[in-house]
């Protein structure tokens, strides 16, 4: 029996030690990653990209290139308790930007929550006049969020929020975010559930009107012939 319960206690101590480490592992904090710049620009730690979706971006990403820009993509799972995705964002920024700075590119990071289903976009301090703060802000929070929240499109999500920070890098004016349309019902005959109920109300109404109206008539025939 002793020898039981010692393995019954050794079990659970198992099993508890796997559940308390369990949130450990997936929530993350920017030292969670390598101090050098990763080889590949996109970087799915969340596991949320098909291998033709993480080409595509990869692609994408690379052709802002051309304005002297390293723009990556980073998803994560869940983030350390009290962390937020832009305070991550500026952390993994300073993690990286000693070997950025070997550059004449400053980094561009385009992140992605999965457990939130949130973005933001966070920009060394170069880029900051070309792209300001509020233009980061918002891509991040519509641009790139909606597709997130409709569907976990995470694909959509960062050629969404890619395509709009190409065009201010070009030069252009910003597009702003994506216009939220109304879904408009169609309209039918299928009566409501209050038109069905006022519908069987007035047909008891009536009803009852015949009843009274038919009865006493009949009673008073039967007694009278």
């Amino acid at each position: 029996m002793k020898r039981l319960n010692h393995l019954v206690g050794g079990i659970l101590s198992a099993v508890l030690c796997l559940l308390l480490a369990v949130p450990a592992a997936v929530a993350v904090s920017a030292q969670d990653f390598p101090l050098s710049l990763p080889v590949d620009v996109v970087l799915d730690s969340a596991d949320v990209l098909s291998r033709a979706g993480r080409n595509e971006i990869s692609t994408r990403l690379q052709e802002l290139d051309q304005f002297h820009v390293d723009a990556r993509l980073v998803t994560l799972r869940r983030l350390d308790y009290g962390l937020s995705l832009s305070g991550f964002g500026d952390e993994l920024l300073n993690r990286w930007s000693q070997e950025s700075n070997l550059t004449d590119r400053p980094l561009l990071i385009f992140l992605e929550e999965t457990q939130s289903k949130q973005a933001t976009v966070v920009a060394a301090d170069e880029l900051l006049e070309q792209l300001p703060e509020s233009l980061l802000r918002s891509t991040g929070r519509t641009t790139m969020s909606q597709p997130l929240r409709d569907g976990d499109r995470f694909r959509q999500a960062t050629l969404d929020g890619v395509s709009r920070i190409e065009v201010v890098l070009n030069g252009g004016e910003d597009p702003g975010p994506p216009v939220q349309l109304e879904r408009v019902s169609n309209p039918t005959n299928i009566p409501t559930a209050e038109e069905t109920g006022e519908s069987n109300a007035f047909t008891w109404v009536v009803v009852l009107l015949v009843v009274g109206t038919i009865v006493p008539m009949a009673t008073w025939w039967i007694f009278s012939s």
